[in-house]
């Protein structure tokens, strides 16, 4: 009998994929080959908040319809979540020094992005430790409501809405960017599988 390849596998591979991609991305006008980081920082910190938002809205049917496996599914989402976010701030700083030739650590958006990873890290180990299903659950909806809310009203300076990406009328830039995020959604679900495998047989 042919045994089931990890989860964690597929997501190595799909990470090497968006290496390989990001390497051959679009390059732009104004940033030339230097944008592709941008690109690649930009799908990793949206996969961490889709991570987040479906880890609560897993946790919210869990609460409503007390089934386990949707607390099983919202703890393995708010791991993946964290994950992508404490990595992501990584690739923002290389996306700084790439394009604009230093590390601008007081904007804002990073600023706050460093604390709710350091509280989303603490938030993820207490709850692995208290190990509590309906708490995973809730605890994962309050930290996507009170990110979204304090980002909502945080000061814009190297992030300037709307969009620069979605707003460039280059649809092959819009095209590969939509690309890449599908790619690093995928990542996120090949990840939260193997967390979840983990989850359930423990």
């Amino acid at each position: 009998m042919t045994k089931t390849k990890s989860p964690l596998l597929y997501f190595a591979i799909t990470v090497i994929v968006i290496a390989l991609l990001t390497l051959f991305g679009p390059e732009e006008k104004s940033l030339g080959a230097n944008v592709r980081i941008v690109y690649l920082h930009g799908a990793w910190v949206m996969a961490a908040e889709a991570a987040f938002i479906a880890a609560a809205f897993a946790g919210l049917l869990g609460l409503v319809l007390r089934r386990e496996i949707f607390h099983a599914w919202s703890a393995a989402l708010g791991r993946t979540g964290i994950l992508f976010w404490i990595t992501y701030l990584p690739l923002s700083m290389f996306a700084m020094q790439t394009n604009w030739n230093g590390l601008f650590l007081a904007e804002p958006r990073f600023r706050l992005a460093i604390i709710f990873a350091v509280t989303g890290v603490l938030l993820q180990l207490g709850l692995l430790l208290f190990n509590i299903s309906w708490l995973t659950s809730f605890a994962n909806i309050l930290y996507i409501i009170a990110l979204r809310v304090v980002f909502a009203t945080a000061q814009n300076i190297m992030h300037p809405p709307p969009s620069p990406i979605f707003n460039s009328g280059n649809y092959v830039i819009i095209g590969f960017f939509i690309g890449l995020n599908m790619m690093a959604f995928l990542a996120a679900y090949f990840l939260t599988r193997w967390f979840l495998t983990i989850k359930l047989n423990s």
